[in-house]
């Protein structure tokens, strides 16, 4: 079992669901942003989501579109990105994840970026806007390098979309638990049920929801139907919501909160 999957498995063990958090590399700054990651990881998140910012976000709301365009507005780049993933994954044992557009491996070579991500200490990759049907280029250097790939499913996916992404995803499945961009409305939890449901039918692979969370007790009502629990845009806001000395508590005073919801 990967890393991804011992994660999920330790929650399970543990009775709840697991807790995923997103956070992009480089907001407010590069230094910042692992502390942020690092805080989150102590708080209790049990996987990390690294995003890495890329110009033209199609699933990112104003919030992350935001903070990732500051990151840009830095000059940062994939190499420092993946450096800071490597500070990161250097002091923590809690797995991350790199989450970006699949341009950024496409365009650097997938056998290239898939090396990098494995050096950098990254555990997988999530490509939202990778269709399952077309990922097994991908897929194949992902395998050889070691990495778990996430693949995204939504309440309007055919039924052999999903049977496409139950079977090459690795870690877990990623349930969009709205239509739409992310942190602009809360998760549709009638629909989520639904989904979660029609996936398991197909995967023993843990399932965990994402887009619109953003309390403790949403989180506690995902957690009830589902694997796990991703949250980004209000740990996001967090972050940048005060001066950057404090970021890092402030996402820990968050991840706290919704790591009691996934628990309760």
């Amino acid at each position: 079992m990967s890393a991804v999957g011992d994660a999920f498995a330790r929650a399970r063990d543990e009775d709840r669901a697991a807790l995923v958090v997103y956070l992009p590399a480089g907001f407010p700054d590069l230094d910042t942003s692992r502390a942020c990651l690092e805080a989150a990881a102590e708080a209790g998140a049990d996987v990390l989501e690294v995003g890495f910012p890329f110009s033209d976000p199609m699933m990112d709301g104003p919030i992350i579109q935001a903070a990732s365009q500051q990151a840009l507005d830095h000059g940062y780049g994939v190499a420092d990105d993946l450096a800071m993933c490597r500070g990161l994954t250097a002091t923590t044992d809690v797995p991350a994840l790199v989450m970006t557009y699949v341009t950024i491996p496409d365009t650097r070579g997938y056998a290239r970026f898939a090396d990098e991500a494995t050096a950098a200490g990254l555990a997988g990759a999530i490509l939202p806007d990778l269709p399952a049907g077309e990922s097994e280029p991908w897929v194949r250097e992902a395998r050889r390098a070691g990495l778990d790939t996430v693949f995204l499913a939504s309440s309007v996916s055919t039924d052999e979309r999903l049977e496409a992404i139950a079977d090459i995803s690795t870690g877990f499945v990623y349930a969009v638990g709205l239509m739409g961009v992310t942190g602009v409305k809360d998760v549709a939890s009638d629909d989520s049920r639904t989904l979660v449901g029609r996936i398991r039918q197909r995967t023993s692979t843990p399932v965990a929801v994402g887009l619109g969370v953003k309390t403790r007790q949403q989180a506690a009502e995902v957690a009830g139907f589902a694997d796990g629990v991703i949250v980004g845009s209000a740990v996001v806001q967090a972050a940048g919501d005060g001066d950057r000395g404090g970021a890092a508590h402030r996402v820990a005073e968050l991840v706290r909160e919704l790591r009691a919801g996934v628990a309760s």
